[in-house]
């Protein structure tokens, strides 16, 4: 293989947008029982996560673009590190020490990520990962990590993992790992919104060619005349510093136990109770929500049987409006479900896709433009990944809780992580510091939020649940 490579359009383009304000850095946090064998811990990740050449590589910028170039000097010790947090290293000092990571560039002379393993006083460790969104997007990495971890404490070193491990993003090696973690990964991925390829190979439905072009075009025209979402202190000009924070898990039978009585996925339910706590947020600092919707931009996975095993990026995205206006729970849970609806029908993945690909050939001040312009409509970029069902290890220590943020583009300045791992749901969020300084304000009324739609399912006739407004005269009466 060689050792100069140049760097895919789309790639590029995540290069290009590298800003003060925000960084195009995937950060990672998991949280463990116990402590981690380090020296288990630096084993894994040497001979498996770094099976992937790209973490050897260096992003070098030439007259005729980017390349990858192996690091001549690569040292693992400049990438792993461990750390001490200051004083009851708790929760909050945890969740600062994040924030400040996600704050700080990359060291563009070196391959861009970083490892810290973290001692806490919260019942055990925590690994905090970083990765440049150039060398992979937000569920390829959730693969790398996964190709870590084992299904118990014990495994002997040497053993080959659980999940089986890609040896290079260019061979064959990794299609049994890719096969069995990503694929149903992305099968689970409520939000997925495919290409119909299908339509292609078949040269003789000349008329689904016509509507297909007819889609395309009217999903550009959309995308361009997409009107700006509400005002709220959700949204302005960001600063440097950012904010993190990240609920407890709840219970996702639960979740998916009550969205099977009303009609609606997982997703729904829990896009509609991030809604939910972001409006009670607003609620409480006095701002008027009365018909306020923020639109988050939702990544969708874009992999072809083919791309499977391979970093890089290889998604586009949605425009979701979040109907933060609507108080009723219910209301607010089914337009959720019909906006989610209408999007899976949809060409916008594609087409941003193919945006990305394009803007990373553009001069740089055209692609600034382009980009500026799509940021310009969202609030917030959020992402909704089920990982395994099953606990997970890693260098002896059992897997409590990951979460992890893809970075926001522009004068974007939230993002919403939803991650479901070993039955339970984990709600992250990051905020730029300017403009929404206690995210954990946001945070715990996530659950609670779900709380209400749960009390309804348990207390209201079911036969009454599709009529939210009739669910509604029903309560106001039983106050009366």
């Amino acid at each position: 293989m060689p050792s100069r490579e140049p760097i895919s359009n789309v790639d590029t383009a995540w290069l290009r947008m590298d800003r003060p304000t925000n960084l195009m850095q995937i950060v990672g946090v998991l949280l463990f029982d116990g402590e981690l064998d380090y020296e288990r811990l630096r084993a894994s990740v040497e001979h498996r996560m770094l099976g992937f050449r790209r973490f050897r590589q260096m992003a070098v910028a030439e007259d005729a673009g980017y390349v990858w170039q192996d690091d001549p000097d690569f040292n693992l010790d400049h990438h792993l590190h461990r750390e001490m947090l200051p004083g009851v290293a708790g929760k909050a000092e945890l969740e600062q020490f994040v924030a400040d990571l996600a704050s700080t560039p990359l060291n563009p002379n070196r391959p861009l990520w970083e490892m810290h393993l973290v001692d806490t006083s919260l019942g055990g460790q925590a690994l905090v990962m970083r990765i440049h969104h150039s060398i992979a997007d937000g569920i390829a990495m959730v693969g790398v990590i996964l190709s870590m971890t084992e299904s118990s404490p014990g495994v002997a070193e040497g053993h080959p993992p659980v999940h089986a491990a890609v040896q290079d993003d260019e061979g064959e090696e990794g299609d049994l790992f890719w096969d069995t973690i990503w694929g149903p990964m992305s099968d689970a991925l409520l939000t997925s919104v495919r290409l119909t390829t299908n339509l292609w190979a078949n040269p003789s439905k000349i008329l689904d060619y016509a509507r297909v072009g007819t889609s395309i075009v009217n999903e550009i025209a959309t995308l361009v005349t997409m009107p700006d979402d509400s005002p709220t202190r959700f949204k302005g000009k960001p600063g440097v510093a950012k904010r993190v924070a990240w609920s407890e898990p709840m219970s996702l039978p639960e979740v998916k136990a009550v969205g099977k009585v009303l009609g609606c996925s997982v997703n729904d339910m829990l896009l509609s109770a991030a809604a939910g706590a972001m409006r009670a947020y607003l609620v409480d600092r006095g701002d008027e929500v009365d018909g306020v919707e923020i639109r988050a931009m939702v990544p969708v996975n874009m992999r072809r049987p083919r791309d499977q095993g391979k970093l890089g990026n290889r998604f586009g995205l949605v425009a979701l409006e979040l109907p933060l206006g609507v108080e009723n729970p219910l209301a607010r849970l089914y337009a959720t479900r019909e906006r989610m609806e209408k999007l899976k029908g949809s060409y916008q993945a594609a087409l941003t896709l193919s945006i990305l690909g394009a803007v990373g050939m553009a001069p740089k001040f055209a692609q600034q433009q382009v980009l500026d312009l799509l940021a310009s409509k969202a609030t917030a970029v959020m992402t909704n990944v089920p990982g395994p069902q099953n606990a997970l290890y890693l260098a002896g220590a059992k897997l409590l809780q990951p979460l992890f943020w893809v970075p926001q583009s522009g004068d974007i300045g939230m993002g919403v992580s939803i991650l479901s791992y070993d039955g339970k749901v984990q709600f992250g969020l990051i905020t730029d510091k300017n403009l929404v300084p206690d995210p954990e304000r946001i945070v715990e009324r996530f659950a609670s939020e779900f709380d209400k739609l749960l009390m309804l399912v348990l207390m209201e006739p079911w036969d009454r649940l599709g009529d939210p407004q009739a669910v509604e005269a029903g309560l106001v009466a039983d106050e009366v």
